[in-house]
């Protein structure tokens, strides 16, 4: 307290460190600095018809792309950004490019950072790869960067969004009315988020979903996301 005038707490603080591309391995997938090169053909394939799914486009900034060519140009930008650090998420068994996701709005010396531009094929949607490629980030923002809080942010209309963020322990913080226009159409932004002295016990819910005696035989999960991370709340 100054007076009457009420102040946060003091925090002994140093900034975070700055993401770096690098690889981030997992059971189901890989995160691995994006490459044009090895990357393109088939982030394309999985994205555009004939036989992808266009529809991960939808609320994204970008695409869908007109061509391999200009997807390529922008993977080659991705690969140099400084204000973004973009991974393919490849998966593990065939090390086949199925997605993408990225570190952005990154401020180090504040400690927060966001998981952002995020899309998974078809292949990947609904299973255990999913999940783990968030983990993977969500750990490595916090267990290695030091960050202090890890953002998700979406288009308030999207429902699937939404609810992957509740599913992986982020919390609603509120929306963003009018907060920009994208594609010619209004933009509300939905916030959410984690911070440090959450993480452990959501990283534990992440571990104990993630291990092999929570899926049968078949590969259905046995106990819920949200509930191994309320079990450890």
């Amino acid at each position: 307290m100054t007076g009457d005038r009420p102040l946060g707490e003091p925090v002994a603080w140093k900034p975070a460190a700055m993401p770096v591309a690098a690889e981030l391995p997992g059971q189901h997938v890989v995160l691995r600095p994006m490459n044009a090169e090895t990357d393109a053909a088939s982030l394309y394939a999985v994205s555009h018809p004939p036989d992808g799914d266009p529809s991960v486009w939808t609320y994204l900034s970008d695409g869908p792309y007109e061509s391999v060519e200009r997807l390529h140009e922008m993977l080659e930008r991705a690969e140099t950004s400084t204000d973004r650090v973009y991974f393919t998420v490849v998966r593990a068994a065939d090390q086949r490019p199925l997605g993408w996701a990225s570190y952005l709005r990154i401020t180090p010396v504040y400690g927060v950072i966001e998981i952002g531009h995020i899309w998974f094929a078809r292949e990947l949607q609904r299973t255990a790869a999913v999940t783990e490629a968030v983990y993977l980030l969500a750990g490595h923002a916090f267990d290695q960067l030091g960050y202090r809080r890890l953002e998700w942010k979406c288009n308030a209309l999207n429902a699937a969004s939404r609810k992957a963020a509740e599913r992986f322990g982020f919390s609603y913080e509120g929306t963003f009315r009018k907060h920009q226009i994208v594609k010619g159409r209004n933009h509300d932004t939905a916030w959410y988020a984690i911070t440090d002295d959450e993480w452990p016990a959501i990283r534990a819910g992440f571990q104990a979903w993630l291990a092999p005696e929570n899926f049968d035989p078949h590969g259905n999960q046995i106990r819920a996301l949200r509930d191994a991370i309320r079990s450890q709340r």
